[in-house]
């Protein structure tokens, strides 16, 4: 199994991957469209799901912040549709605050704010793929313990 974690924005599509074993989520790239043109990005999801070996699909799903559905979740739903014609599994994530966990990231890393503009979208999208992961963990180690 692997893993790639995506962060859809209306310009953007932010990437990551993990690692084999699924220990690690890394950020691989952004691709970018014209504006909510999400067709366009699918030749190049497949490239990637085919070298990499990809299993599964991550999808970050940006709820507000009370939890209610805005705009965010609207376009991401439109995305997700696009992607299911790829016949592989979507997990969804909430990925409340991903996108400003990885700017604080990359700026307590110093780098620089033209560099930043350029990752913080695979970055957020590591975020994503990160907790997914995490949570996953936590579920294979609660059923191998109720054996």
């Amino acid at each position: 199994m692997r893993f790639l974690g995506l962060d859809v924005g209306t310009k953007t599509l932010g990437v990551a991957i993990s690692d084999r074993t699924n220990t690690i989520a890394s950020p691989l790239i952004t691709i970018h469209f014209k504006e909510m043109d999400f067709p366009s990005v699918i030749p190049k999801l497949k490239e990637i799901i085919k070298t990499k070996e990809i299993t599964d699909l991550v999808l970050g799903w940006p709820k507000n912040m009370d939890n209610t559905e805005g705009f965010a979740v609207t376009r991401t739903k439109e995305f997700k549709k696009m992607i299911e014609t790829l016949s592989l599994p979507i997990h969804l994530v909430d990925e409340r605050l991903s996108s400003q966990e990885a700017e604080k990231l990359l700026i307590s890393t110093d780098v620089k704010r033209i560099k930043r503009k350029k990752v913080v979208d695979n970055v957020a999208a590591a975020i994503i793929l990160d907790t997914y992961l995490v949570e996953r963990r936590i579920q294979n180690e609660r059923k191998s313990e109720e054996k």
